[in-house]
Parts: structure tokens; C-alpha cells; sequence
């Protein structure tokens, strides 16, 4: 059995119809799927997943980041600065014409922002 590649994103918040507001002006899209245990959403055809936490806390762990695809970085990156996100990692080139960065939602998730003119779906 191959691994079919990345399917959804799920990001835990303190406030779940906070978040999904939040995430809905952010994101530019109108979840698909809302329920009180979870709002989903379609991302360009990956799934953004929000889920209630148990235990509400903006001190979340950094192991992990998702980059979701932009077509110009600074301009999103401050946009999103604008709506209520705090700034992890300004935007970087990484090599060639990759550059990325991050935020922190107001529920302490990062959100990875990457500008990849060579990834192809």
C-alpha cells in the first residue's frame, strides 16, 4: 500500500466558532463541513480541519509545520498579520526561488505560508 500523500491539516482551538470565523476571513473560504466537534475546510483541494481542544492553550508544540501554497508571500504573510495572527518566522528564501514563512493563529497553531513556483499538483 503507497502512501497517497497529505490529506488533511487539523489545527486544535480554545474557541471553535471563533476559529472557524477567523479561519474562514483568513483563508478566503466558507467551510464545507460544520459541526460543534469539527469545521472543515477545502483548500484548494486539501482539507483544513478545525477541532476543539479538550484543554484550551496557546502553548502548542513547534515540531510540526504544514506550508500552504501562496502566490506572493509578503503580501499574504502581512495580510494575515493584519487579521490577528502574531509573526513565527518571517519570509526566508530557503534556496532558489522558495521562500517561506509562518504565523501564529490566536490559538497558538502555526501556519506555514511557502511561495514554490516549481510544485506542480
Amino acid at each position: 500500500m503507497a502512501i497517497l500523500g497529505l490529506r488533511t491539516t487539523i489545527y486544535k482551538v480554545g474557541n471553535i466558532e471563533e476559529a472557524k470565523a477567523w479561519y474562514t476571513e483568513v483563508f478566503e473560504t466558507q467551510p464545507y463541513f460544520i459541526d460543534e466537534e469539527y469545521v472543515g475546510f477545502n483548500i484548494a483541494g486539501y482539507e483544513l480541519g478545525l477541532q476543539p481542544e479538550t484543554n484550551p492553550t496557546t502553548d502548542k508544540a513547534e515540531s510540526v509545520i504544514n506550508y500552504w501554497g501562496v502566490d506572493d508571500i509578503n503580501i499574504r504573510f502581512k495580510k494575515i498579520l493584519t487579521q490577528g495572527a502574531t509573526e513565527h518566522e518571517p519570509p526566508t528564501n530557503v534556496g532558489g526561488a522558495l521562500v517561506v514563512a509562518s504565523v501564529k493563529d490566536p490559538w497558538g497553531n502555526i501556519i506555514g505560508l511557502i511561495y514554490n513556483p516549481d510544485f506542480k499538483l
